[in-house]
């Protein structure tokens, strides 16, 4: 199975972002870790490997980004207005440094999301929020 692992620096963020994909070809997934989870989680833990036959058939690929968790909900150290902020540029990051990459590159026009446990908070957030872009909210 194709796996590849990039890293850029986000604007949005204004800090490095890691991101790991796997599969060749196929509809795009996006695949949000748990609550504070790396972009290494989902195949750790062998999300990734329940779906191989999936991703080996080149019916789906899965894109693994970080979380900003750290930054946002669980930084009770900063107000909750500045916590709400970095989500905002997280979604920001996702939708305009994520999804328009993945666009870029598949004839498809919108984009799957999934999660568990507070990844499922994030594909819901983020389908809910931009159902252009979106079309599955797994949780």
């Amino acid at each position: 199975m194709k796996e590849e692992y990039f890293k850029w620096y986000s604007p949005h963020l204004h800090r490095d972002v890691e991101m790991l994909v796997f599969g060749h070809a196929g509809f795009p997934v996006i695949l949000f870790p748990t609550s504070k989870g790396s972009f290494h989680e989902n195949r750790d833990m062998g999300l990734i490997g329940s779906a191989h036959w999936f991703i080996e058939q080149g019916l789906i690929q899965i894109f693994c980004p970080e979380s900003n968790d750290a930054q946002s909900f669980y930084h009770k150290g900063i107000h909750p207005h500045q916590r709400i902020q970095n989500h905002v540029a997280y979604d920001k990051m996702i939708c305009h440094e994520v999804v328009e990459r993945i666009r870029l590159n598949t004839p498809v026009s919108k984009v799957a999301m999934a999660g568990c446990s507070f990844g499922g908070y994030h594909a819901a957030n983020f389908a809910f929020r931009h159902p252009a872009m979106s079309v599955i909210c797994s949780v």
